[in-house]
């Protein structure tokens, strides 16, 4: 008696179990984001296109010189965001999908105040289809900063992926994508304003597959670890029709080791290194993925591609004074191993570093101020004697803002009607 008794006494605690689980509000809507106003004073002077930012690569122009007329007041809301999120009941169970834009301007609108789209996709079991973070990037290594760009020795993009996600679980998460390829090239010494710019003119990069990346995290209470790997291939096909015959091809590859640590209660530590060839693009700042190189031995192909090698560094502290202050603190460095045909305006090495102490005097409100340094390091070219082109020295330029910002966060979420 006593144990049909517990049975039914188990049966009716699992059918209510399952009516609070059937009864619970099921999200039909999110809208998200933040208004964020900054300001601040370049002590130095940014590439104006990029006058907000603190970005090594735009410290020094296309010549190698620093920008002049230096010392700006700057203002802007550029970085307010905007997020839109649903959520569908389908046959195939929830669909979601994201709709994420801030007003950053890039392309033909960069500098201004623009239209920009963040992440656009579609989540439907453990697929992801759309735009969204890369998969090689980990976006938990950025820390609590108020400036745009953030250190640039970090992998950092929004790419267009199909991205499946085979394991997930509170210790581990393994996933796999095909994204959009992509690339610039630096031509060098054979560029625009040289005696053989000519050789180049029609020489285009094709891409016929997509990028392959990967990603393992394991979580524990102390934080996580996570591995990264990306390879990609990049062809470049010749249709000029001198007697060159300059296509070619390389393969591009990254790994990316990075971390976030519970150091103590009120202390975090996020780092990423990462080291490759011809994945510039995916890098929070960086310029061309693949470089010139000389082979004059070869007389139908004296000129070659390169996928340029890179090794990157990114660390930070977000330290937690209070309930209602904080700071980051940290550094961050890239550097390119040049080609033989990189002149000596071209982007040898990218130095970031800021500190900042922020105040939040009620929930979801934050602002303060925050100090920024930059450096840009081109490159040392040795010259071409087949040329007569002179080995020259690569300048080297700094900057330093101070900014303040303010930001206030909003959600709001919608539920379905039981």
């Amino acid at each position: 008696m006593k144990k049909i008794t517990s049975s039914i006494f188990i049966l009716i605690l699992l059918s209510y179990q399952l009516k609070a689980q059937t009864d619970a509000p099921r999200k039909s809507m999110e809208i998200n984001g933040f208004v964020m106003m900054d300001s601040g004073y370049d002590f130095g002077k940014m590439d104006p296109e990029w006058f907000d930012t603190m970005r090594p690569t735009k410290i020094l122009d296309s010549e190698g010189n620093e920008f002049q007329n230096q010392g700006n007041v700057f203002f802007g809301v550029r970085q307010s965001t905007l997020s839109l999120k649903n959520y569908f009941d389908t046959s195939l169970g929830t669909v979601k999908t994201v709709f994420e834009f801030d007003l950053f301007g890039s392309g033909k609108d960069v500098g201004t105040a623009a239209f920009h789209l963040r992440h656009a996709y579609i989540q439907f079991g453990k697929f992801i289809i759309g735009q969204t973070n890369s998969v090689f990037a980990d976006m938990e290594v950025y820390p609590n900063l108020i400036e745009f760009m953030g250190p640039n020795g970090a992998v950092f993009t929004r790419n267009i992926q199909i991205r499946y996600t085979p394991i997930s679980t509170n210790t581990q998460t393994l996933a796999i994508a095909l994204e959009r390829p992509g690339a610039t090239g630096d031509k060098g010494e054979y560029g625009e304003g040289f005696v053989y710019a000519s050789v180049l003119d029609d020489v285009a990069f094709r891409f016929a597959v997509p990028d392959l990346s990967a990603e393992y995290r394991y979580t524990g209470s102390w934080g996580y670890l996570e591995l990264a790997g990306i390879v990609r291939s990049i062809r470049w096909e010749d249709n000029n029709t001198d007697i060159y015959d300059i296509h070619g091809s390389a393969t591009g590859w990254g790994l990316t080791l990075s971390t976030k640590l519970q150091m103590s209660k009120n202390i975090i530590f996020r780092g990423a290194f990462t080291t490759g060839a011809g994945i510039q693009n995916y890098m929070n700042d960086a310029d061309a993925d693949v470089g010139t190189k000389r082979q004059y031995n070869n007389s139908l192909t004296p000129i070659t591609g390169e996928a340029i090698p890179l090794v990157a560094l990114a660390s930070y502290f977000d330290i937690n004074w209070n309930r209602k202050l904080s700071s980051a603190v940290g550094y961050s460095i890239m550097d390119n191993t040049t080609t033989n045909a990189q002149l000596s305006t071209a982007y040898k090495t990218g130095q970031y570093a800021s500190i900042n102490l922020l105040y939040s005097p009620v929930e979801n409100l934050v602002l303060g101020p925050e100090l920024q340094w930059g450096k840009r390091q081109n490159n040392d070219f040795a010259g071409d004697p087949v040329f007569n082109l002179p080995a020259a020295k690569g300048n080297s330029g700094e900057d330093i803002k101070i900014q303040f910002s303010a930001r206030y966060s909003f959600n709001n979420t919608f539920y379905k009607k039981n």
